[in-house]
C-alpha cells in the first residue's frame, strides 16, 4: 500500500450549529462527510475516525467507499493515534491527515503534498497571511504584527507513515495540529500551495459557501440533485 487518508471525525463541532454534529449535517446534497471520504477515493486506503455514538451513521455515510471506521480518542491527537495504529498492519508508505470539516478540498492540494513527500518527511498546504495583523489588549489595538513569513495552515498534512506514527507515539499532550506533532519530533515539513477552495465548516453560514464550492465544481445544484 502506497497512500492512505486518516480522516479525523471523532469531534462534536458545537459552533456550526445544527441538530447534528456539522460532519454529518448536509451540505450540496449529501454529508460534509461522505464529500470528504470521496475527495480521497483515489487513495489506496482510508480510515476516518469517529466518536464511539456515530458509528451507525458514520457506517452509512462511508457505504461503497471501502473505509475503515475507528473510534477516536479524548482529544484530536488521541484519535489521530488510534486513526494511525489502525493502518499498522497496512503500513502504508504515507499516510494523509484530513479534518473531516473540510469537504471541498481540491485534488491539486491532495497531489501537491503527496509529492513533497518525495523530498521531505512531512509537507502540508497552507495559504500566505495577506490581512494586517494586530495584537489586542483591553479591546484595542496594542501593536501590529509583521504578517512576512505567516502562513494559515491547512490540510491534509501529509507524512511518511512510520515517522508520524513514531511522532504520535512519542507525543505528550495535545497538539493543535499533526505539523506541531511532527515538528515535536524533528521532523521537517515542506509547505506547499493551498486553497481558498479548501475552507474549514466552522460557523453555521460556512456551510453554504462550501455548497457553493461543491455545486460549481461538480456542476449541479443541491436542489437539482434531490
Amino acid at each position: 500500500m502506497r497512500h492512505a487518508a486518516l480522516i479525523v471525525a471523532a469531534g462534536r463541532g458545537t459552533r456550526a450549529g445544527g441538530p447534528l454534529p456539522k460532519q454529518w449535517q448536509e451540505v450540496a446534497g449529501q454529508s460534509v462527510a461522505r464529500w470528504t471520504l470521496q475527495a480521497f477515493a483515489h487513495l489506496d486506503a482510508r480510515v476516518l475516525v469517529i466518536h464511539p455514538e456515530d458509528r451507525a451513521r458514520a457506517e452509512a455515510e462511508a457505504a461503497g467507499l471501502d473505509t475503515r471506521i475507528v473510534p477516536g480518542g479524548a482529544d484530536r491527537a488521541a484519535s489521530v493515534r488510534a486513526g494511525l495504529e489502525a493502518l499498522v498492519a497496512a503500513a502504508p508508505e504515507a499516510v494523509l491527515i484530513h479534518d473531516v470539516a473540510r469537504p471541498a478540498v481540491p485534488r491539486t492540494v491532495i497531489d501537491a503534498v503527496l509529492g513533497a513527500l518525495s523530498g521531505a518527511p512531512g509537507a502540508a498546504p497552507a495559504l500566505p497571511v495577506t490581512d494586517a495583523l494586530w495584537r489586542g489588549a483591553d479591546g484595542r489595538v496594542a501593536a501590529s504584527v509583521p504578517r512576512d513569513g505567516l502562513f494559515r495552515a491547512q490540510t491534509p498534512q501529509g507524512f511518511r507513515f512510520r515517522a508520524i506514527l513514531d511522532a504520535h507515539m512519542a507525543h505528550r499532550g495535545a497538539a493543535a495540529d499533526d505539523v506541531e506533532v511532527a515538528r515535536a519530533a524533528g521532523l521537517d515539513v515542506a509547505i506547499v500551495p493551498g486553497s481558498e477552495d479548501n475552507l474549514k465548516i466552522t460557523a453555521p453560514g460556512d456551510f453554504a459557501r462550501a455548497a457553493r464550492i461543491l455545486e460549481d465544481r461538480h456542476g449541479y445544484t443541491a436542489r437539482e440533485r434531490i
